[in-house]
């Protein structure tokens, strides 16, 4: 398979790109990194991308952040940033990919452990996620010539728990392997519309 994988140099998808190994074609897509480098919140950035790399059997997402920190001193623009900088980009990499998916071909989101297990200072993040989580079991009902959409929801990665250190208390990290396995399902497999929790 022809896979665009954006985010490909993050701890996110770099556990993709060693799950999916040899096995297909990976076009590399990051902000400073990869085969392809694109601003994912600029709008005639993904376009360029599609166009320069064609049709393609599936797209992966691994990009996003936001704010943290406690609502009572959260600004509207502190919230919006999960908004801008996870959901958006990731909901128009799929609203621009479709005429670019080859019939068949899947999309797979990334949303994140925080809209089930919240932690203090993580509703920016929980509402992102679930605004994912809710987009992609909505609309693999839409989806035209079988094209396929998932999520994959991981937990609190074990290369990241020095990153987040003291953010995730109690909580049981999952591995890059575990969370690989789970892009491969989205893409390799056969189910639509599911949120793949990997806890």
């Amino acid at each position: 398979m022809k896979i665009i994988l954006v985010g490909a140099n993050g701890a996110v998808g770099q556990t993709a790109v060693s799950a999916f190994g040899n096995r297909h074609e990976i076009i590399a897509v990051g902000r400073t990194s990869g085969d392809i480098q694109i601003d994912i919140e600029d709008l005639d950035s993904v376009r360029s991308m599609y166009k320069q790399v064609g049709k393609v059997d599936a797209v992966v997402s691994a990009v996003g952040h936001g704010h943290f920190g406690a609502v009572a001193d959260m600004s509207s623009e502190q919230f919006m940033k999960g908004i801008n900088h996870k959901v958006l980009p990731q909901v128009n990499l799929v609203l621009l990919g479709i005429e670019h998916m080859n019939d068949g071909g899947s999309f797979t989101l990334t949303s994140g452990v925080l809209n089930r297990d919240p932690i203090s200072g993580g509703s920016c993040a929980a509402a992102a996620n679930g605004a994912i989580d809710g987009f992609v079991t909505a609309a693999a009902v839409d989806m035209p010539r079988g094209i396929r959409i998932n999520a994959v929801s991981p937990g609190l990665l074990q290369v990241s728990v020095d990153r987040y250190d003291g953010f995730f208390p109690g909580h049981e990290p999952v591995s890059s392997e575990r969370v690989g396995l789970a892009f491969c399902k989205s893409v390799e497999g056969a189910i639509t519309g599911q949120v793949i929790i990997v806890d």
